[in-house]
């Protein structure tokens, strides 16, 4: 949204909009039209919605609007060689890493599931290889401990739309400069699924808090209490020196299974095990350090802090996630 509504109030003509189809939506699963479409409508631009790109009526319709140039930002689908082939200019993609670094579909998502400390946006050329295209600019951005894909996405959204319109101006002017892009440094930003998102508990606890803030808002970070299915949706890693209660309350009959006994340290609890549990606070052992759940959410119902979650659930020091 941010590219396209930059392009247009830009001094560049906007030819037309080509986006994804309208798909059902909402309680009545009736056909919507995307942000994108509506804003381009408002504007009285043309906007081709294929199902297919090499549709030869698609093509017909996209070398009808005698484009000089292509911009692709977030489209979903790799373009064919025959839409490559139509702008005079080539095309320009809007791709929200430092490339070579995260080519592929999610690689703000995959920064922050790193613990990434720097991102960015890179305007590139478009190629038959995947976002493998010469590089004409870079703007980068630091990533805070605590920031959310989310947020990530929509400040790169704003910063690669800014750097974009500058590129263009400078390919219309003749001074754009294209650097290769190191083949040998690339990495690769897979799409998401749905399982990335089940937790190790023996893991670190920051990397469970990067899981948990790269997967927001989908697919989610998950694991399982008592066999229900929890969305772990905010988080803190627990300072080394924060003193966590050792299993304040925990159910003496545990600790013959070798698994929790009153009052032992709780740095020497399985990952997974919850290690405070108590009004606002519902803190897991991981395989290094405590993470502290700030949000979370039974799959089918709505999100709550550990206080209301605890008031619902039966819920102690002790229990398991796994």
């Amino acid at each position: 949204m941010p590219t396209l509504e930059a392009l247009l109030a830009s001094r560049h003509d906007v030819a037309g909009v080509v986006t994804q189809p309208d798909r059902p939506s909402g309680r009545g699963q009736h056909p919507h039209s995307s942000p994108i479409k509506q804003v381009a409508q408002v504007h009285t631009v043309h906007v081709p919605q294929p199902e297919r790109l090499r549709d030869e009526p698609f093509l017909a319709a996209l070398r009808a609007l005698n484009a000089d140039l292509g911009v692709v930002a977030a489209y979903g689908k790799i373009l064919t060689d025959s839409v490559l082939q139509v702008p005079r200019l080539g095309l320009l993609n809007v791709h929200a890493s430092l490339l070579p670094n995260y080519r592929g579909a999610a690689p703000i998502h995959r920064a922050v599931m790193a613990g990434d400390t720097e991102t960015g946006v890179t305007i590139m050329r478009v190629v038959k290889a995947l976002d493998a295209g010469p590089m004409v600019s870079r703007v980068t951005r630091p990533i805070g401990p605590e920031e959310t894909s989310v947020e990530v996405e929509r400040d790169l959204a704003r910063l690669g739309a800014e750097a974009l319109v500058k590129d263009v101006d400078a390919l219309s002017a003749g001074t754009a400069i294209e650097t290769p892009q190191d083949e040998s440094a690339a990495t690769y930003a897979h799409k998401l699924q749905k399982t990335d998102g089940l937790i190790d508990w023996s893991r670190s606890a920051q990397a469970i808090h990067n899981q948990i803030r790269g997967l927001h808002p989908w697919p989610h970070a998950f694991s399982h209490l008592d066999g229900r299915r929890v969305l772990l949706l905010e988080s803190r890693v627990e300072d080394s020196a924060t003193k966590v209660a050792p299993y304040r309350n925990a159910p003496r009959d545990r600790g013959a299974a070798g698994n929790v006994s009153v009052g032992r340290d709780f740095s020497r609890a399985t990952p997974g095990t919850i290690v405070e549990a108590a009004g606002d606070d519902l803190c897991v052992q991981t395989g290094d350090g405590v993470l502290r759940i700030v949000r979370l959410r039974m799959e089918g119902k709505r999100s709550m802090a550990p206080r209301e979650f605890l008031a619902g659930h039966r819920v102690a020091t002790g229990h398991s996630f796994a």
